[in-house]
């Protein structure tokens, strides 16, 4: 569960709900401070939701709210009920599924329905009617458009994503280039060198020369060893392109991202420092196998992960947020197992399982 503080915008949203209340109680009976009371604890809840459709209990919250609220119409029929009613109806619209849109629309409906029979008012309810349908497009319309701006961003992400591959693929091929004409020049007439000193100081050995020209040949021929070494490895340093643990991972949960719209957000603790291939390899795997888990068990969840850095060891923690703890896993796939087996090579340790809102793998590798 994401929890913050709240902002103006849910404010207003409780003022909204919260404010009819206040002004209802003056001409309150007990039951309609019943209500009243209900009414304002309900929505409390509202001002401390990141997300409303991130919670399972939003919806029954909302709905709860919109009862209490139609309920106190029909108790307190000039009172303000009605823009609680109608500003919970907007709020379940802009972000509810379906089903408690539907439900939202017939408690209103209902709520109106049994005013105008109390009150035998039906001319005012055709007013209170429209009134409903026109929150109702209102928030279908404020949807649409959130959910275009959303795309636009989502498409303009992937867009800047397509190009800084671009650049970074245009740059391994420069790179590509000059390591193969390092090779080809470089490498090549190095290699021929030392061949060709190899040859010369046996024709000297050969021919009896002196130890001091066969001394200086041999160490024109250890230079142009040492030579052809130190060009194979700039050749495969050009090759390779050496990506950092922390870059890694912030790429794959930019992916993540891109490809589910969920947060994904990595927190670095402690001093970053050069690790070991293979801890750095475990680690990226690590990172890559949970997310491909959070895909298939829990689509669309956010995700926290955790690089922490101590003086003897790399912690790495992912986490996903479902919102709910899930089930426990029968048997460990094939994926956490070969992490798990990875992690041992390291004499590591990991642990993987269930947490209160979704599933949690934390490993600990010596570094």
């Amino acid at each position: 569960m994401t929890i913050r503080r709240p902002q103006a915008q849910d404010w207003l949203r409780w003022a909204l709900v919260a404010g009819p209340m206040f002004a209802a109680m003056p001409r309150a009976n007990a039951l309609a401070w019943v209500l009243i009371g209900l009414t304002l604890a309900l929505s409390v809840p509202i001002l401390w939701l990141h997300d409303a459709t991130a919670h399972r209990w939003a919806p029954a919250v909302a709905l709860a709210v919109i009862a209490a609220a139609a309920a106190l119409l029909a108790v307190v029929p000039n009172s303000w009920a009605s823009v609680t009613l109608f500003g919970t109806t907007f709020f379940v619209v802009l972000k509810q599924r379906t089903g408690p849109i539907v439900l939202a629309v017939a408690i209103d409906v209902a709520a109106i329905t049994c005013w105008a029979v109390l009150h035998g008012t039906w001319q005012g309810a055709l007013p209170t009617y429209a009134a409903v349908v026109v929150i109702v497009l209102l928030g279908l319309n404020r949807r649409a458009r959130l959910a275009r701006i959303e795309q636009t961003e989502l498409a303009l992400a992937r867009a800047q994503t397509a190009n800084e591959e671009h650049a970074r693929a245009a740059a391994l091929a420069e790179r590509a280039r000059i390591a193969r004409e390092l090779h080809d020049v470089l490498a090549h007439s190095l290699a021929g060198l030392s061949l060709n000193l190899q040859g010369a100081r046996l024709m000297l050995v050969r021919d009896g020369a002196s130890p001091d020209a066969v001394a200086q040949i041999e160490r024109a021929q250890t230079l142009a060893a040492e030579g052809l070494a130190e060009a194979r490895k700039a050749v495969a340093a050009l090759r390779e392109d050496a990506v950092g643990v922390e870059r890694a991972i912030a790429d794959l949960l930019a992916a993540y991202r891109l490809d589910s719209g969920a947060r994904a957000d990595l927190a670095v603790e402690g001093e970053p420092r050069e690790l070991d291939p293979a801890v750095g390899t475990a680690l990226v795997r690590a990172v890559q196998e949970a997310l491909a888990n959070t895909r298939k068990h829990a689509a669309q969840a956010d995700v926290d992960v955790t690089l922490g850095y101590t003086d003897a060891a790399v912690h790495l923690t992912v986490a996903d947020r479902q919102g709910r703890r899930p089930p426990d896993a029968p048997a460990a796939g094939y994926g956490l197992r070969g992490m798990g087996e990875r992690v041992a090579l390291l004499d590591g340790r990991l642990e993987s399982g269930p947490g209160e809102d979704g599933w949690r793998i934390h490993l600990t590798v010596p570094a």
